[in-house]
């Protein structure tokens, strides 16, 4: 094998941090009940990352626009509706998936689906390390909050948290999770980064803090596994990360029940 450029090994970093960071927002988006939400979510980036292939610029760019967009549109209609996320997600998903499949060239479609290992620039890189890092902050300053907010949203409101402004501050955090995710594992597979670990962690701990660390750590071995897997025998890192993240899960269906 070819030894890695030092843009190959940024794109490598980069994923890895991209994983740690999916395993702590896992962590609270399968306690908040929307782990699903989390691959209806990445589609919402679908339009942006065919607009960005057909306008010749960077399509993960064109993806965190409409992911952002999205986010807000989605806060926006559960608060002037009362209909729940998860419903929202799914009103706001189905018309990304449509509008991103009519927009997308079909010859470019598989690549934004299911994405893959590509040198990062350096200034992509850093940028990309900043949100990561960003990320990791925001779960360290917010964790006790949102655990407060999880368990009851009255005790949140009685000690002075805003549960509509946490809960738009969350989403967006989510949505900046599966942009770090959208150029190696692609509009479908960047939410299952989110959901696996998490659901795998869930099976070896009960208590939260290290509920948390499990899940950053079985995200961040689906995806040196991925990385080592599909780097040498030639395979797709998208579906490559996914799939040694599901074989975890797997191994953590043998762990009995205390």
């Amino acid at each position: 094998r070819k030894l890695m450029t030092i843009n190959e090994i940024y794109a490598a970093v980069l994923a890895l941090f991209a994983a740690l960071t999916a395993g702590l927002v896992g962590s609270f988006a399968l306690m908040k009940r929307m782990t699903l939400a989390g691959d209806a979510i990445s589609h919402i980036a679908l339009p942006g990352l065919g607009l960005g292939i057909l306008f010749k610029v960077n399509p993960t760019l064109g993806g965190a626009v409409t992911l952002i967009l999205g986010t807000i549109l989605i806060w926006q209609l559960e608060k002037r509706t009362g209909i729940a996320t998860e419903t929202m997600i799914g009103v706001v998903f189905s018309t990304s998936l449509a509008l991103g499949a009519l927009i997308t060239p079909k010859e470019d479609l598989i690549d934004v689906i299911f994405g893959g290992f590509a040198p990062l620039s350096t200034s992509s890189f850093l940028l990309g390390l900043l949100i990561a890092l960003f990320i990791i902050w925001f779960i360290a300053k917010f964790k006790d909050k949102l655990i407060i907010n999880l368990f009851s949203s009255d005790l949140g409101i009685s000690t002075g948290i805003n549960a509509d402004r946490l809960n738009l501050y969350y989403l967006l955090i989510f949505s900046l999770t599966i942009i770090l995710g959208l150029q190696f594992l692609g509009a479908s597979l960047a939410g299952s980064l989110i959901i696996i670990p998490a659901a795998a962690a869930r099976r070896f701990t009960e208590k939260f803090t290290p509920f948390l660390l499990t899940s950053a750590l079985v995200s961040l071995a689906a995806v040196v596994a991925g990385l080592f897997v599909s780097r040498t025998y030639g395979l797709s890192l998208g579906p490559t990360v996914i799939s040694a993240a599901s074989f975890i899960f797997a191994l953590s269906l043998f762990k009995r029940n205390a």
